[in-house]
């Protein structure tokens, strides 16, 4: 069960700190901190969006419309938590 639990911890670690890079990275450009006209932090929020939209596209056809507040990323990130700290620990590890 061992060589199962590494790589999905793995991948569950990666999908996290993407996602938080993605949350702070949002709240700095609505708070005008970041500009989205630096080639830099637009390339950066582009990667991150292409990343990250198929997996909050299923999330926001079941949530319902809350429209100037996005719930998805919220959504996603506490299935990741779950799943990362307590659901895939129970399950492989016993």
């Amino acid at each position: 069960m061992m060589a199962i639990y590494g790589p999905l911890q793995l991948i569950l670690n990666i999908a996290f700190f993407f996602m938080l890079a993605h949350i702070i990275m949002s709240w700095l450009i609505n708070f005008q901190v970041l500009n989205l006209h630096q080639p830099i932090v637009a390339q950066i929020w582009t990667g991150l969006n292409r990343l990250l939209e198929p997996i909050y596209e299923p999330v926001r056809r079941v949530l319902p419309d809350t429209r100037p507040l996005d719930l998805a990323p919220l959504v996603v990130f506490i299935i990741i938590i779950s799943l990362r700290d307590y659901i895939l620990p129970s399950i492989l590890l016993g």
